[in-house]
């Protein structure tokens, strides 16, 4: 019942603790700056493997003349990227309870788009798990071909890694992938420092005797060819978005200390994405099969030694990980979601180390499903990734511009401006990607986004008509006091049987006790000798029989409380279930779970009050504990 008495219209305040309190309940399990870039921006970082070898696949099919607009095409990226992260910077000070695209939305473009905006969100951090895991995996069977059979089992292990991390806390889970995230950065940053000192490759070996992917025959490069490598390009600002989704995870100052986690996550993110790019036209690289061309520019830039195994080392560790970063975004995403009524209320529970728990369990198990799907192969998922992505940042930019007209606070044209472009370039992008990678598997993310949104709408509706048959919000008529009516069900005498009734008489006005009885001649033997002892023991208590020709003790027990509803209505009825809790956990194995059978009829038939009373057994020698 607790799960259902949210009520729709309570303040964000109270459904989630201020971000700002400075002194915040459990704020040691809440991120600081560092934690915050090391827990949530592991996608954007990993996104550096594949975001500059995707444009340059593109542009190789218009051969070496297309491959020279490599760092135009960057820097038009990179330039996106700073609109997006001066967007998000506003809109973690606007919204400091997080939920990023799908709080803009909700606030500005109302509750339909933003729940579109919620499933792009939604769908972007699933299939980020799975493409993050299997290519953290493909690196590591392109390193030891052995194990190529076995990717499915190790991307479910890497999936369980990642997900027993995240349910002992945000922070665990931080402060275990800070040395990862600073060795990749650190690796990167030094291929890119000791590349632009170099004016010739230092070694080609990665790529020698594997054949070249360059296109031959094309000679021109259109407009059209360069706005698909500039969308194929974009999949490099996945994850930009999970620092605005995960405010309240930050410590107080939380707005603050997540501005400055965006500013220095698109910071680093466009020194390595301009500085890969221009490596690439440095050392005149092309594309190969089999070969990455983050693996190039290391083999390149720092020769085919240690460091080349650095790199590729510490880009495997990356991209298994860069999963976190959705473990961070979406169970928070999910709380606001459970708040609003749109997913079930369970979804904003906390555990006692401020981790939604059921909203991790979840993710895990969606993302394994997709990676069973998907048998470990990243091309399979990668057309369904970038979709979501682009339409979560449409929406956010465009509902940004009427927060600006809103507000019209200092410069806000400006900014309105700016949040306008960026949702025309991310629009373009979302068509462009679906347009092209529509037979690919796109087509899967066309049809799962509004259907998304009708489970959203339909599990509203249904909270909806719940809380209108509960009357939430209204008060309530005064209480009054009603003949109540203790059900004790038992089947011998025992200690057990006196502490039910002598729980039972505490309870109630009457008490009756109940035994099933069966027509075969053993069970009639029992109720006999029951009804005897009964008799003898005499506790004041009416025994009453139940006939039934089946073997079961809940239906007839719930059709005696029906009969009883029937026949005086104005009678509160609760069933007390003795049950016996055993001293060891492996008792329970002992147990025949007459309680639980008991207790699912009568709360599936009735309406009754069931009550289960646990006694609890003490080991021999020891005194017993109370009930």
């Amino acid at each position: 019942m607790t799960a259902l008495s949210n009520p729709p219209g309570r303040s964000e305040e109270r459904a989630v603790p201020s971000p700002e309190s400075p002194a915040a309940p459990g704020d040691r399990h809440r991120l600081t700056t560092v934690q915050g870039l090391a827990a949530l921006s592991l996608d954007a970082m990993a996104s550096v493997a594949y975001g500059p070898e995707a444009i340059v696949l593109v542009l190789a099919t218009a051969g070496g003349v297309g491959l020279g607009y490599t760092l135009p095409v960057t820097l038009a990226i990179a330039a996106l990227l700073a609109v997006l992260v001066a967007s998000y910077r506003q809109v973690i000070a606007a919204f400091p309870n997080g939920g990023g695209s799908y709080a803009v939305a909700r606030a500005h473009l109302g509750r339909r788009t933003g729940l579109v905006a919620a499933a792009s969100l939604v769908l972007d951090y699933v299939l980020n798990v799975a493409v993050s895991v299997t290519a953290g995996v493909a690196a590591l069977t392109s390193a030891f071909p052995s194990l190529y059979e076995d990717r499915l089992l190790l991307c479910i292990g890497v999936l369980v890694l990642v997900t027993g991390v995240n349910l002992r806390g945000i922070v665990d889970s931080a402060r275990v992938f800070i040395v990862p995230t600073a060795i990749f950065i650190g690796s990167i940053l030094t291929l890119i420092a000791v590349g632009l000192f170099r004016s010739a490759p230092a070694s080609t070996e990665a790529a020698a005797g594997h054949a070249s992917a360059l296109g031959e025959s094309a000679t021109t490069v259109g407009a059209l060819l360069l706005l698909k490598a500039f969308a194929s390009g974009c999949s490099a600002l996945t994850g930009v978005e999970a620092v605005a989704n995960a405010v309240p995870s930050f410590r107080a100052p939380a707005a603050r200390r997540a501005q400055r986690t965006e500013v220095v996550l698109g910071v680093l993110l466009g020194v390595m994405l301009i500085g890969l790019s221009v490596l690439i036209g440095r050392f005149h690289l092309q594309p190969v099969e089999g070969v990455t061309v983050l693996a190039q520019l290391a083999d390149a830039s720092l020769g085919h030694g240690w460091g080349f195994y650095v790199v590729q080392f510490a880009t495997v560790v990356l991209l298994a990980l860069a999963a976190n970063t959705s473990f961070g975004g979406l169970p928070v995403l999910m709380s606001l979601l459970a708040r609003d009524n749109y997913v079930p209320h369970l979804f904003q529970l906390k555990a006692d180390r401020e981790v939604h728990r059921h909203g991790v369990v979840a993710l895990a198990a969606v993302a394994a499903l997709l990676l069973a799907f998907s048998g470990g192969d990243t091309n399979t998922l990668v057309p369904l990734f970038a979709i979501g992505v682009f339409v979560g940042f449409t929406i956010c930019q465009t509902g940004m511009v009427i927060h600006w007209r809103q507000g019209r606070s200092r410069g806000w044209r400006r900014r309105a401006w700016l949040n306008g472009a960026g949702a025309a370039l991310t629009g373009l992008s979302a068509a462009v990607v679906t347009a092209t990678k529509f037979t690919e598997g796109a087509w899967l993310i066309v049809f799962a986004l509004p259907a998304l949104v009708l489970l959203f709408e339909w599990v509203h509706r249904m909270y909806g008509s719940i809380d209108e048959r509960m009357q939430l919000g209204r008060v309530p008529e005064a209480p009054r006091r009603e003949r109540s009516l203790v059900i004790v069900p038992v089947s011998h005498l025992s200690r057990l049987t006196r502490e039910a009734v002598n729980a039972a008489v505490s309870l109630g006005d009457e008490v009756r006790a109940v035994t099933v009885t069966h027509p075969d001649e053993d069970d009639r033997a029992a109720a006999n000798a029951l009804r005897r002892d009964w008799e003898l023991w005499n506790p004041g208590v009416e025994l009453v029989e139940l006939p039934s020709q089946r073997r079961a003790i809940g239906r007839p027990v719930s059709d005696y409380v029906r009969k009883i509803y029937r026949y005086h209505p104005g009678t509160r009825v609760t069933v007390l279930i003795a049950e016996v809790e055993p001293d060891r956990l492996w008792q329970r194995l002992l147990q025949n779970q007459r309680g639980a059978v008991l207790a699912h009829a009568v709360r599936r038939d009735t309406a009754a009050v069931i009550c289960r009373l646990r006694f609890r057994l003490a080991a021999p020698g020891r005194a017993p504990k109370s009930p």
